[in-house]
C-alpha cells in the first residue's frame, strides 16, 4: 500500500468516525431540570355543576395567568385524568417558589376561586421542582 492510498483510507476512516460520533450526539435525548415550580391539579366536579361552569373555571386559569406575576405557562387541555372519577386536570408553571407562594393570596387567584370552588367536589394537587 502506498502512502497516498493509506492517507485516503485514514481520512475516510476518520471522517466516518466523526460522522458516527455526530450521529450519536444528535440522537441523544436532551433534557433539562428547570428550577421552576409545577403545580398540577386533578379535579372532580360536583355532580350538579354544568359544562358551562366547568369551562368558565378552566378559562379562568388563562385569565389568572395573565394577571399573576411569575406564572410562566399553563396547561388546560386534558389528555388523560386519573383516577377515573376525576374529570379535569390542569397545570400551572411558576417562575420560582416565591411566585408559587405569592399566587395563593393574589387577588386574581381569589377571584378565580369564586368560579372554581363552588363547583369543585374534590381536587388533588401535586407541586414539584428541582
Amino acid at each position: 500500500m502506498n502512502k497516498r492510498s493509506f492517507l485516503k483510507k485514514a481520512a475516510l476512516a476518520l471522517a466516518g468516525s466523526l460522522l458516527l460520533a455526530a450521529g450519536i450526539a444528535i440522537g441523544a435525548n436532551a433534557f433539562s431540570a428547570p428550577t421552576t415550580v409545577l403545580h398540577v391539579a386533578t379535579v372532580q366536579w360536583k355532580a350538579d355543576s354544568t359544562p358551562a361552569q366547568q369551562q368558565a373555571a378552566i378559562d379562568g386559569i388563562r385569565t389568572m395567568a395573565a394577571e399573576i406575576p411569575g406564572i410562566r405557562n399553563i396547561w388546560i387541555k386534558k389528555v388523560k385524568v386519573q383516577p377515573a372519577e376525576y374529570n379535569t386536570v390542569f397545570a400551572i408553571e411558576f417562575a420560582s417558589k416565591a411566585a408559587f407562594d405569592a399566587y395563593t393570596n393574589h387577588p386574581a387567584h381569589k377571584a378565580w376561586e369564586k368560579l372554581y370552588l363552588p363547583i369543585r367536589e374534590e381536587s388533588r394537587t401535586q407541586d414539584i421542582t428541582n
